[in-house]
């Protein structure tokens, strides 16, 4: 089963806050709401996370997953290489300048294991777009202003 979600924002601060917050991928239990633990399993030669295992629960459904995650000075990709209840993931946020701030695209598509009424599919759609959106722009405004 498909699960897509899309959305496009603007954040109050300057790209290089954005992929900061982004690359501090441990932090995502302080900001995203689903993330309930983020461990970073390996790093690239740069620094930057390579794998990370996340444990995530959405619609009342919890799930360990591994991570790979691909970087670019103005992008971060990751996809799944291991979960309990999905068998693809495909995340992406681009972030573009914006005048002072900045402009952020997030996809995320997942493909499900298992079944779920369409209400409950609903549900985790607008939790990742609002998570996205609302928790990260909390967590890069935080970061800018402190």
């Amino acid at each position: 089963m498909a699960v897509s979600a899309k959305i496009e924002f603007e954040v109050a601060a300057p790209p290089s806050v954005v992929m900061e917050v982004l690359m501090d991928v441990e932090s995502l239990p302080d900001w995203s709401g689903p993330h309930k633990e983020a461990e970073i399993l390996s790093e690239n030669e740069d620094g930057t996370p390579d794998k990370v295992r996340v444990v995530v629960t959405a619609a009342g459904i919890s799930d360990e997953q591994t991570l790979t995650y691909t970087w670019t000075d103005n992008s971060c990709t990751w996809d799944l290489i291991e979960a309990n209840q999905l068998s693809e993931q495909h995340g992406v946020y681009v972030v573009t300048p914006d005048g002072d701030g900045s402009h952020v695209e997030f996809t995320l598509d997942v493909e499900l294991k298992i079944k779920l009424p369409g209400m409950i599919v609903k549900r985790a759609q607008k939790m990742a777009v609002d998570t996205a959106r609302k928790g990260l722009t909390a967590e890069v405004q935080r970061r800018a202003a402190g």
